[in-house]
This record gives C-alpha cells, structure tokens and sequence, in this order.
C-alpha cells in the first residue's frame, strides 16, 4: 500500500519535550517506521518549520520519507494559526503528489488539523482517511483553568465533522471512545480501539547502576522522574506541591532525592510562560535543591533515565493515552499517574505502579513516599510493568492498523460526489 499519514502542525522527527512536541510524534513516527519494514511505501506529510531543513528527509528508515511542506511561516508557529493556512498545506501535498505520481490507497491522519487536510485529499485522490485524534478539545475544555487554556471553538466544530466523514476513527482507549460517542456523536461501529505502540528496542530495562554511569547521575541519588511537555495540562504544579510536602512530613527522605524535569528549554523561558512559572514555585516551596529542570533530551537518551529513576510521575489534568508512562513501564518502571483518560487504562493501580485523583498534591505525596520506602514492593512493580508493556509492541499494534486499513479500502463511508 501506499499511505499518506498527515501530522500538519508538528513533525514525527523533531526534538521532543518541545512546546509541540510529544506523544503524537512518537506515534507517527515509530507508526510509519514499522509499516516501512513491513513493504508498505509510507509518507508523512508536515508542515515546514524551517527553511533550512530538507524538503524531503529518508531519516525513518526504507520505503518511508518526511516530506515538509510549506504553509505560511517557515518557523514555529501557534497550532491554531496554523489553521489559515491549511488550504496552502493541502496545495502542496497535492503538488508533490502529483510530481512522484502516487496514488495513496490510505490516508492516516492525525490531529484536527490533519483531518480537515485528509477530507480535502480524499476528494482528489478518492482514498479513505483513518483519522486519530490524539487529544480532544472538549476534554482539555474541561480541565482548562484560565480562558487562554481553552481550545477555539473551530478546533471543536472540525472534530464534530471529523467523526462524521472519517471512514474509519482510531482511539487509543475504550475511554475515548465513549468521550467520541457522547460528546462528539461518533458512530460506534467505525471507531476501532487500538492502543500506541512502543518500540521495546529502544524501551528496555537497563541495571539502575548502569543507567545512572551513563547519565553521570549519583549512583546514590533516589529519582523522581518527569517527562513531558512543560504546560499547564502536564499537572507539574502538582508534582512540584507533593514534594515540597514530602520535604516537610518527612524531610528523612528529601536527603539524596532527585527530581529531574525533562522537556522543554529552561534557558528560553521567554517562550514559555509556564516555565518561568513553575520555576518560580519551585524557589517559593524552597525544593530548589531537589527539583532540576534539565530541559528537552534525546529519546536515545530516555530509556537510561526512566532505568535510572525507582519511578516516573505523570501529574497530568488529561491524557487521551500517556506514551511516557508506557515507555518508562518498558523499562521496567513503576509509574504513579494521575486517574483520569488514557492512564486510567494503561496504569495497572496497584500493580504497575499507582493512580491518584488529579491536582491532589498530598495523595500523590503519599503514593512517592509508599515507594520511596518499599524497595521490594517498587521492584515487583516495575517487573510487571515491563510485562504489561510487552503486549503494546509495535508489531501487534500494526497488525491492528494495517487491519483498520483494509476496512476503510473496502467498506469506506465517503464516495465521489459526496462532500
């Protein structure tokens, strides 16, 4: 086959930890890398961020290529200016096209932005579009707690009219199928429940000692980790307030503690408010000596540090899934996650690691200090959790795509002539 996967507004091989950067990445890029190897001929389709990057990149491997195509300023740009320029996105795309001579038999979409490009390529090519949201707009709604946290309303009209001309809807839990059906009014018998894949290459157990030579971290130093974007949504103000109680009901254990904060630039605050927020906090709960922010690092880079930690904290208000929490139980992790989407289902209470009631600082204080303090419960923990994750490898997740796939070839909602 030849597919089309459509990731408009961020690029599957940027840095992650970025403003923009996360799990959607992952996802399309480890996605198109293992259809690659299976001979389908795969392109992903990005908006071009930087002029000086090459139109066309092979970086994912044989049979795969990033093609940016660009679409108003060739530079970071907010996601949801980024809407205006759509129509010359989808230009473009046709124009490459059309300049290799492909006909894609499946176009794979994801984010709002890509399905509102997908509906306008299905009408010139007659392909059908498997779209995967990622992240709702009416559940970050929900959580937001400023208005500038609040999604637009044409981000919520377009996933209205996404679930209604998508052939075929991919979500990552049984959760977000209910949220598709009951907010959006999507038709249950064309959402497929397939969860994200991780690539147990990369993602695997390595000896704590081992991890932290390798990160010249102090063999001695018990790590808290944190890896994600650095936004409001993330719950890091909630971590930041477990610790500083911790320090205080039981500052025992505040001596030879790590927090490191992974994602984001702690050095260009400028661009993010959040940071210079939480940077803030941290000299007011006086946890400065304790909680790092060590800023974006290399995925290469993560499997050591998820080894290295006794567990990973996902603080989050929402996560339509949490590829972090899968990564870090890959790696034989314990993770302590936040109740609510997707870590309501990926995280196994009390077997792979704990959930707690979001923005609820001393339950989640107190589920650190149960593993700080039972190294034998910790270590039964992230066993199971590196074989919970064995059956999200990307193999069996792709046999679920390519699946899904042919569904959408044969039985597709959409036909010439229609809108």
């Amino acid at each position: 086959m030849h597919i089309a996967q459509i990731s408009v507004h961020t690029c599957p091989l940027a840095t992650l930890g970025g403003k923009e950067t996360g799990g959607m990445n992952v996802y399309v890029r480890d996605l198109s890398r293992e259809l690659a190897r299976r001979g389908h001929w795969v392109d992903v389709y990005t908006r071009s961020q930087d002029p000086t990057v090459p139109r066309i990149s092979t970086a994912l491997g044989r049979n795969a290529r990033v093609i940016h195509i660009p679409a108003g300023p060739e530079q970071p740009y907010p996601k949801h200016k980024v809407y205006d320029h759509l129509p010359e996105f989808v230009e473009g795309v046709l124009a490459q096209a059309e300049a290799d001579g492909i006909r894609y038999d499946v176009i794979h979409s994801h984010y709002w932005l890509s399905g509102w490009v997908a509906r306008e390529l299905r009408r010139h090519w007659g392909a059908p579009i498997v779209h995967m949201f990622h992240t709702l707009g009416h559940l970050k709604n929900a959580v937001a707690r400023t208005p500038q946290e609040r999604e637009p309303p044409i981000r919520l009209e377009t996933e209205a009219e996404i679930v209604q001309f998508a052939d075929r809807i991919i979500a990552a839990t049984p959760l977000e199928q209910e949220q598709l059906v009951q907010f959006y009014g999507a038709d249950p018998a064309r959402i497929r429940v397939i969860p994200p894949g991780v690539d147990l290459e990369r993602f695997r157990p390595i000896p704590p000692i081992q991890a932290k030579e390798q990160l010249a971290l102090d063999p001695t130093c018990r790590t808290i980790l944190f890896v994600g974007r650095i936004e409001p949504l993330k719950g890091i103000e909630t971590l930041l307030r477990a610790i500083a109680h911790i320090a205080r009901r039981y500052p025992e254990l505040i001596c030879g503690l790590c927090v490191p904060i992974i994602g984001g630039d702690p050095y260009r605050v400028e661009d993010n408010d959040e940071m210079v927020r939480l940077q803030e906090l941290r000299e007011e709960l006086g946890i400065e000596r304790v909680v790092t922010f060590l800023g974006a690092q290399d995925q290469d880079t993560l499997p050591y540090y998820y080894s290295a930690a006794e567990m990973v904290v996902m603080p989050s208000d929402y996560e339509s899934f949490g590829m972090v929490a899968l990564e870090a139980m890959a790696c034989g992790t314990p993770v302590i996650a936040s109740d609510v989407g997707g870590l309501a289902f990926l995280v196994r209470h009390g077997q792979t690691g704990y959930r707690v009631p979001a923005r609820d600082e001393k339950a989640l204080a107190a589920k650190i200090v149960r593993l700080l303090t039972d190294e034998g419960l910790r270590r039964r923990m992230g066993e199971r959790a590196a074989c919970w994750a064995e059956r999200f490898a990307w193999p069996r997740i792709a046999d679920q795509i390519e699946e899904v796939y042919a569904e959408a070839r044969t039985s597709p909602v959409w036909a010439p002539g229609l809108p």
